[in-house]
């Protein structure tokens, strides 16, 4: 009964606001995540519905004792889910008791709706289903193997490769045990949507990780090259940092900031599973990072990636669909932390590069944060055309907007998500600081030119 009961806790969690759902089922003391993540996300997508027949059967007038989430839970797994599991304990008889009720209460509402099947009665819309569409991306950990070994294993386990995708339009026909090579990322491969492989051995051995394509993208965007030292400035839970060192070949230094001891400890696992060796964690608010700290004056590199709404990320679309847009004081407040997050990175002296990345869809969280810092700070940064391909741009809501990106289901098959690539103007000393701080900022393309060779990462020259 201990699933059950921690189920129950995740669920009174999402909704007192406390985390996500993955956030507190890893945090949870129960054994088996992957059991209690699919209990509570198949629970939370059939919310409305539980709720409407435990309500019409008067369960919880009738037994008192039963906690609402806990009861919700119990209802899916005898009315939706695979049955009692380990017997049900003391809630087996106790449903019994009202087994008869809730299964024509359930029957009457498929009559009431005019469905015949239980996902039916889901109201699932268009934006849910391009969700549920997105391909399961997996990233070749670089530092314990390559992309041709990991094809060689699928094959070899009866998988088949299909080569180079060449357009969103190959991913989408992905169906059964095919998969492609993304088109933009060599290190990426391309599944079908809902392709489990949380189970494969070369996932527990850190030899790929499971991350969408759009989250790849900031430290692919960053490049720093082996040797450099990087701030990842709210680095847990970790898949960008151990992307950041096998970009570095983990050579360097990247220090590591957040504040969740929690998250910090399972960010440890994780880095320590993928091979990384370059990287120190620091429970520690980067705010408080003193960018005047011997330790960091070779810092040329920042990663910023802070807490945000989260309203583009697949799993809270997936268990809670028709959730709305954040609160207008919840947006305000998030705004302002990542404003002064995103100053105080640029404050560090030696910055050269920096990559800003949210999972939102708020504007009031992406291009009005980025468009604030640079007026914060004029002449002396710019946004950088990246991906001129990419088919999903930033919102026109001030000038250069256009050069940062945004990712959704429905334009990229990736989560929600948006990137801004910001880097340092070096003025020639022959130019005053009047002429500098001209209205037209734009660098000559001699100095440009040179510029990108200097901070691009091989490869990436066509992007920059």
């Amino acid at each position: 009964m201990a699933l059950y009961a921690a189920a129950a806790s995740v669920l009174a969690g999402v909704e007192n606001r406390q985390g996500s759902i993955k956030g507190l089922v890893y945090s949870s003391s129960f054994q088996n995540v992957k059991q209690l993540y699919a209990l509570v996300c198949e629970t939370q997508r059939y919310s409305a519905v539980l709720d409407a027949v435990i309500a019409s059967a008067g369960l919880l007038r009738s037994e008192k004792k039963l906690r609402p989430h806990l009861a919700k839970v119990l209802v899916y797994e005898l009315l939706l889910g695979k049955g009692f599991r380990g017997g049900g304990g003391r809630w087996k008889p106790l449903l019994g008791r009202h087994q008869a009720r809730l299964k024509a209460e359930l029957a009457r509402l498929k009559v009431h709706r005019g469905v015949s099947r239980n996902e039916d009665l889901l109201d699932v819309g268009t934006k849910s289903e391009s969700v549920s569409q997105v391909p399961r991306f997996v990233r070749v950990n670089t530092l314990k193997t390559c992309s041709d070994d990991v094809v060689d294993y699928f094959k070899r386990q009866g998988f088949s490769y299909q080569g180079r995708a060449s357009s969103l339009d190959d991913l989408r026909a992905l169906k059964g045990k095919h998969f492609l090579l993304d088109p933009l990322l060599p290190e990426l491969l391309v599944f079908p949507a809902q392709t489990d492989l949380h189970e494969h051995p070369l996932y527990r051995a850190g030899h790929f990780i499971l991350q969408d394509k759009a989250s790849c993208l900031p430290a692919m965007l960053l490049a720093p090259p082996p040797g450099s030292h990087v701030i990842d400035a709210c680095a847990a839970p970790g898949n960008k940092t151990s992307h950041l060192a096998a970009l570095m070949k983990n050579q360097g230094k990247i220090f590591a900031f957040d504040l969740d001891a929690k998250r910090l400890a399972f960010m440890a696992t994780l880095l320590a599973r993928a091979g990384v060796s370059c990287c120190e964690l620091a429970e520690k608010d980067f705010l408080a990072v003193s960018p005047s700290d011997p330790r960091y004056r070779q810092v040329h590199y920042i990663l910023l990636d802070p807490s945000c709404s989260g309203s583009g990320m697949l799993t809270r679309q997936l268990e809670e669909p028709g959730a709305g847009t954040p609160s207008k004081e919840r947006l305000c407040a998030l705004a302002g932390f990542q404003q002064r997050a995103l100053c105080h990175a640029l404050s560090f002296p030696s910055l050269q590069r920096l990559v800003y990345s949210t999972c939102s869809l708020c504007q009031e969280e992406n291009e009005e944060v980025v468009r604030d810092a640079l007026q914060q700070n004029p002449g002396a940064f710019r946004l950088v055309p990246v991906l001129p391909s990419w088919p999903h741009r930033g919102l026109g809501t001030f000038p250069g907007a256009e050069h940062c990106l945004r990712a959704s289901p429905e334009t990229t098959l990736t989560g929600g998500f948006f990137i801004a690539v910001i880097e340092r103007v070096e003025v020639p000393s022959s130019v005053s600081q009047a002429e500098a701080l001209a209205p037209d900022l734009t660098p000559s393309p001699a100095p440009k030119r040179k510029k990108r060779r200097h901070l691009g990462r091989p490869g990436l020259c066509s992007c920059c």
